[in-house]
């Protein structure tokens, strides 16, 4: 449970700054300008822009809660597995999604890359349903990845 508030209040964070970038017209800066403290190469201690309080909610935005821990299906209803985590571009924007297939209560599952626009959310018996176009040999044949927690990155998984 801790980890998944994290992970919202980590992914809100990083949607909240472009957000705020697109309100106010700010500029695109390139790598390494500015200070952050965000990504793997981030000094502690350096701060950003001070934070701006919202009096509003972006519209079209989607919560966190929709995705992470939720399973996936494919076109027939299959479960195909369930997202473990969602990987952010340097300017907040989800480029991909980890999704946990295979296995029996956790055992022999693997962890495969999806790009996030291949996953269609959409909505069924009023309730948030994800769905892809792929079945479960496709994902078991992809290449497996792994999260390192010394480097706080994902890497490719050993054969």
């Amino acid at each position: 449970m801790l980890k998944a508030i994290m992970f919202a209040a980590a992914l809100a964070t990083a949607g909240a700054g472009a957000v705020y970038a697109q309100a106010t017209g700010g500029t695109t800066m390139g790598p390494g300008a500015g200070s952050s403290t965000r990504g793997p190469n981030a000094t502690m201690g350096t701060t950003g822009a001070p934070a701006q309080l919202m009096t509003t909610l972006p519209q079209h935005a989607s919560a966190v809660s929709n995705w992470y821990d939720q399973n996936v299906y494919d076109q027939q209803d299959n479960k195909l597995g369930e997202i473990k985590d969602m990987l952010l571009d340097r300017e907040g924007k989800v480029q991909a999604v980890i999704v946990s297939v295979g296995g029996f209560l956790g055992m022999g599952e693997k962890d495969v890359a999806v790009s996030f626009d291949a996953v269609t959310p959409t909505q069924r018996e009023n309730k948030f349903w994800l769905a892809m176009n792929v079945n479960k040999d496709q994902l078991r044949s992809a290449p497996g990845f792994r999260y390192d927690r010394s480097k706080q990155t994902w890497t490719v998984a050993e054969r």
